[in-house]
């Protein structure tokens, strides 16, 4: 997460002009009418609106202007699929800014960074995965889950670094080359919170996973087509 004081305006308003038209499109694409009239989706976004909100409550804040923790949109994008995490995300970071935990004037570059691509990156995860229609429910876990968090904490750091660097506010430590090896203790916890919450709900609650395809996962191996038979 990124203080306003090490962002210049140009990129504070670039942000916001990222962020507000794709959170209104998730706003006019949400299910809307299932959402009111299903109990359980109800009961499934408050909560994960909550998770989300505790989760980026234990962070890390540094004098210099940057925090860090955990994303965990990839649980969230595979969950309520891509609309209502953008939303959840939104009310979550909503709280933040209430709280006075986050810049309200960087929340435009906080919620492009660390919700829009992160739901972005899961979201072509998981078409590439429907796409090659596997039977094996592993290959969702691994690839939509662990893989595609690892890949969006990678492209937030080095997106939110780039940023950092181009604007000349922030004060980029000398050793920025063995920041390379530090990656990998950001990017394994974020993989393993986020696929370990995927595995627990495909074994207990796959019909809360919007994007899980339970009739090809979850089919009975007699009914694979054998040629036997």
């Amino acid at each position: 997460m990124i203080g306003a004081e090490v962002l210049s305006p140009q990129s504070l308003t670039l942000g916001w002009l990222i962020y507000l038209p794709v959170v209104i499109w998730a706003i006019c694409r949400a299910p809307w009418v299932e959402l009111f009239t299903d109990r359980r989706r109800q009961h499934l976004l408050f909560g994960t609106v909550f998770a989300l909100f505790m989760l980026w409550l234990v962070r890390r804040d540094f004098d210099t202007g940057v925090s860090y923790h955990f994303i965990g949109m990839t649980a969230v994008t595979l969950l309520l699929d891509w609309p209502l995490a953008i939303v959840g995300g939104l009310v979550a970071q909503a709280g933040l800014v209430l709280l006075g935990r986050q810049d309200l004037d960087a929340a435009g570059v906080n919620g492009a960074l660390f919700i829009l691509l992160p739901v972005l990156v899961t979201e072509c995860c998981a078409i590439l995965v429907e796409r090659a229609q596997p039977r094996n429910p592993f290959v969702y876990i691994f690839v939509s889950g662990f893989f595609a968090a690892a890949l969006s904490a990678l492209l937030c750091l080095l997106l939110a670094l780039t940023l950092l660097w181009w604007d000349e506010l922030f004060a980029m430590p000398y050793w920025l080359e063995d920041f390379i090896g530090y990656l990998w203790l950001i990017i394994f916890p974020e993989a393993f919170i986020n696929g370990m919450i995927i595995s627990a709900l495909v074994v207990f609650s796959p019909e809360w996973l919007e994007t899980f395809n339970r009739t090809r996962y979850l089919s009975a191996p007699w009914n694979d087509d054998d040629p036997k038979s």
